[in-house]
C-alpha cells in the first residue's frame, strides 16, 4: 500500500460524499459524433471507466454553436446533444460516480469555418488572439490547426444574450442527468477574455476597471447558480504567474498582477456561494510554480472546496491536501492513460504511459482501450 491517505479519504460536497480527493478534470478529446457534435456510447464508456474518481468533470461542452473553437467537440445546446449526454451520466451513475458538465465558450479562439454562416467569432473586443490556435475540419476525421479569425465585439445586448445561454446550458445539463456544472473561465476563452486587460478594451460597464471586467463572470455565476444552485457549481481559472511567450502559447492570458486579479475573481465566487474553485496550473516542463502566498490567499478568500490541477504526482498531491491548501487534486494525463487511477494510487501500482498521438480525435484507440491494472496482471498470469 502507498502512503497517500490524504487523497483517499472521503469528503462531503453538497449532497454528495465524494469517495476520494482524486478528480477527473475537463480534458478535450474531440470524439463527438458528426454531424451535430453529439456525445456517443463510446464517450459513455470512457467516462464510466473513470468513475472511480471522487468527482468527474466532462470535457468542455460548447453552450452554443458560436462557442466552438475546435472541430468534433461536444455541445450541450441541442436536444440530440442532451440525449447523448444522458447516456454518459447514466453510465457514470451506474458505477457510483459523481459527474459535472463543463460549460464552455471559446469566444475569440475560433475561426469563421466553425462559426454559424461563417461569421466572425464573438469576443469582448475586436482583438485577435495572437498565440492561440483553433482547429478546423479539412475532411471527415481530418483537420488542421489555424490562427483564430479576427473577432467581433459583443454589444451589451449580445453580452446579456450569452449570459442567458449559460443559464440555458446549465438547465440542459440538469436535464441530461448531470450532478452539477463547472463554468470554464480559464485558458484564454470567453470568460477569461472579459477578465483580462489584454483581451478586453471595452469602455462600457464590462471593461476598464477590474471590477467591470469581472462583471461578465459575476453575471454568469449568478445566472447559472439560479438554475443549479450554488452548491452544484464550480468555476475554473488559470492564474499564471509568468509572462513569457511560452506561457501565452500554452495556456492563454497572463495578467500584469495575477495575484490581485484572481483573488478579486475568487471573491466573486465566494460571495455567490459557489461550491468549488478549480485552479489549473501551468503544466509544461519547467513551468512556474504557483506562489505559496497565492495558495494561502486563495484558502483565506474561498470557503468552498479548492481543486488544483497541474503536473501532480500522488506524493505532491497528498502533501497539498495534508497542508489543507487543497481539498481535491485533478489528474489529467495520468487519468487518460489509467482509467483505474485511484486504485493505482491506493495500491502504489505503476502507471500506463500516455500515447500523445491519440489524445485528440479518432475512436477507441488511446481512448477506451487503456488497460486497468487488473487486466494487465491477468494477461501476465495467462502468459506465464
Amino acid at each position: 500500500m502507498s502512503n497517500h491517505t490524504a487523497l483517499l479519504t472521503p469528503i462531503t460536497f453538497g449532497r454528495h460524499t465524494l469517495k476520494n480527493r482524486i478528480m477527473l478534470p475537463p480534458l478535450t478529446r474531440q470524439r463527438a459524433a458528426q454531424p451535430g457534435d453529439l456525445p456517443t456510447e463510446l464517450m459513455a464508456t470512457y467516462y464510466s471507466q473513470r468513475a472511480g474518481a471522487g468527482l468527474m468533470v466532462t470535457e468542455g461542452a460548447q453552450i452554443e454553436p458560436r462557442g466552438q473553437g475546435y472541430a468534433w467537440t461536444p455541445g450541450i445546446y441541442s436536444k440530440e446533444q442532451i440525449d447523448g449526454w444522458r447516456k454518459v451520466t447514466a453510465a457514470v451513475h451506474a458505477e457510483g460516480g459523481v459527474i459535472f458538465a463543463q460549460l464552455w465558450h471559446v469566444g475569440r479562439v475560433s475561426h469563421t469555418a466553425l462559426q454559424p454562416a461563417g461569421a466572425a467569432p464573438i469576443a469582448p473586443s475586436a482583438i485577435p488572439a495572437q498565440q492561440a490556435k483553433a482547429f478546423i475540419e479539412t475532411a471527415p476525421g481530418a483537420g488542421t490547426l489555424v490562427a483564430p479569425s479576427v473577432p467581433q465585439a459583443l454589444s451589451v445586448a449580445g453580452v446579456k444574450e450569452v449570459v442567458a445561454l449559460y443559464a440555458q446550458a446549465a438547465q440542459n445539463a440538469l436535464d441530461a442527468g448531470f450532478d452539477g456544472v463547472e463554468i470554464h473561465a480559464a485558458n484564454g476563452y470567453l470568460v477569461n477574455q472579459f477578465i483580462s486587460a489584454h483581451a478586453n478594451a471595452r469602455t462600457d460597464d464590462y471593461g476598464g476597471s477590474l471590477q467591470n471586467r469581472l462583471r461578465f463572470l459575476r453575471e454568469i455565476v449568478a445566472a447559472v447558480a439560479a438554475v443549479v444552485g450554488p452548491g452544484r457549481l464550480g468555476v475554473r481559472f488559470t492564474p499564471l504567474f509568468a509572462g513569457t511567450e511560452q506561457d501565452r502559447v500554452y495556456i492563454g492570458l497572463v495578467e500584469d498582477d495575477p495575484h490581485a486579479t484572481y483573488i478579486e475573481a475568487i471573491k466573486v465566487l465566494e460571495q455567490a456561494g459557489v461550491g468549488y474553485l478549480s485552479i489549473a496550473e501551468a503544466d509544461w516542463d519547467n513551468a512556474p510554480e504557483l506562489p505559496e502566498d497565492f495558495r494561502r490567499a486563495v484558502r483565506r478568500t474561498f470557503s468552498g472546496l479548492i481543486v488544483y490541477a497541474g503536473r501532480y504526482t500522488a506524493e505532491r498531491a497528498a502533501r497539498l491536501v495534508e497542508a489543507q491548501l487543497a481539498d481535491l487534486i485533478a489528474f489529467g494525463r495520468p487519468f487518460i492513460a489509467n482509467p483505474d487511477l485511484p486504485l493505482r494510487i491506493a495500491n502504489g501500482w505503476p502507471l500506463n504511459a500516455i500515447n500523445p498521438a491519440t489524445m485528440y480525435g479518432g475512436g477507441e484507440q488511446g481512448y477506451t482501450d487503456y488497460p486497468a491494472y487488473a487486466e494487465l496482471t491477468t494477461h501476465t498470469k495467462e502468459a506465464a
